[in-house]
């Protein structure tokens, strides 16, 4: 007798979500190898030429690298940061490390926009003239939370006794650290500045408010939509930046499962 398969309302479910998440992507990409101005359907052919036009705009490469420039830096500086925070709050008690948590996990619940609105007060305040050098530290602030949590989830999921067997067969906690601790933690740590990275490159409320002269990506595409006939370039472009985002983030996953060996689990 042949099966017979019963969709259950999960599964619905589960495939509408999609759809609603990803159709607008899907879209956007189809979009951009329209060759008209006009994004409505039916295209009028497939083009190349947009994705063309992305390498012969000045304007377009110098917001490009300046957000590459500024996602590697506070990364990498978030991480370093937020990996040190993530050490002493998983392996120290100390006074206050409940309010610690709590204070280096309110970026994620506070909104870009007010706290740019609010790291732009402060800085005109200390006379800190706008720059790339603000958006960076805006970006370091909203990334420092990822980092802790991250980091934090991998140091709790190896036993703490590894580091004290190194510690008893003669090494200093720093040459712990160095040898056990952030080796095992590097798939966490890769991860970690994968979605700094990623979150800084496309972030762009902390931006708009902390930028100078020097555009990042993001907001050089938000100027761009006031032109309707630039419209295909910042589609193209939006395309590549969604495309590249989703399989970064993809390979950061991949990166934060890949650091758990079964055995730490308690498997076989």
């Amino acid at each position: 007798m042949r099966q017979r398969y019963v969709l259950s309302p999960g599964f619905i479910y589960y495939v509408s979500l999609v759809i609603l998440l990803y159709l607008p992507v899907f879209l956007l990409i189809a979009f951009s190898f329209n060759d008209s101005t006009v994004l409505v359907f039916p295209m009028k052919g497939f083009t190349l030429r947009w994705y063309g036009e992305l390498l012969r705009t000045r304007e377009l490469l110098i917001s490009v690298r300046n957000s590459l420039v500024l996602g590697v830096l506070s990364s990498l500086a978030a991480t370093l940061i937020g990996t040190m925070a993530a050490i002493g709050i998983v392996r120290f008690r100390f006074p206050g490390r409940g309010t610690f948590l709590a204070v280096a996990a309110m970026p994620l619940v506070i909104p870009y926009v007010v706290l740019g609105v609010a790291l732009l007060v402060g800085f005109t305040e200390a006379g800190i003239p706008l720059s790339l050098w603000t958006v960076g530290l805006g970006h370091l602030v909203i990334n420092l939370p990822y980092v802790v949590l991250i980091v934090a989830a991998r140091l709790t999921g190896f036993p703490a006794n590894l580091e004290e067997a190194a510690m008893d067969l003669g090494a200093t906690y720093w040459g712990t650290l160095l040898r056990v601790t952030l080796p095992i933690s590097a798939p966490a740590l890769v991860a970690s500045f994968l979605t700094c990275f990623t979150t800084s490159f496309n972030e762009f409320a902390v931006a708009f408010f902390l930028v100078g002269t020097d555009n990042t990506l993001p907001v050089y595409l938000y100027s761009q939509l006031r032109f309707p006939s630039r419209l295909p370039l910042v589609v193209s472009l939006a395309a590549v930046i969604v495309v590249s985002s989703i399989l970064l983030l993809l390979l950061a996953e991949r990166l934060r499962r890949a650091g758990q060996p079964s055995m730490w689990k308690g498997e076989a």
